[in-house]
């Protein structure tokens, strides 16, 4: 098995669009290296290109996904409402954040 594991520090900030949806980006450099390891190692990606991933904000840790943004050319990772009380995220708010990804 092998495993990626990376820690950044990024804003939260809020879609403009229907929802409310709360993402976090992954700095450009991380996105670069995720699609390269999941391009050579022949990753599944589920629908839309995501990528499994562990996340850790905080005391809360989930499984979810990262999806690619073409417009910020960069993975960025949804959170979910319950986390974001949880932890006491708001857009804005600058969020650090563990991702581990294994294949």
């Amino acid at each position: 098995m092998l495993e990626l594991e990376f820690s950044f520090t990024e804003k939260c900030w809020l879609w403009q669009g229907k929802g409310a949806w709360h993402f976090i980006t992954v700095p450009k450099s991380y996105s670069e290296e995720i699609k390269f390891f999941t391009d050579n190692h022949f990753a599944k990606r589920r629908g839309w290109g995501a990528v499994r991933v562990t996340a850790r904000i905080g005391n809360s840790e989930w499984q979810t996904s990262i999806f690619p943004s073409i417009s910020l050319n960069a993975y960025i990772l949804p959170l979910k409402q319950e986390i974001r009380k949880k932890e006491k995220i708001a857009a804005d708010s600058a969020v650090q954040v563990q991702l581990n990804i294994r294949v």
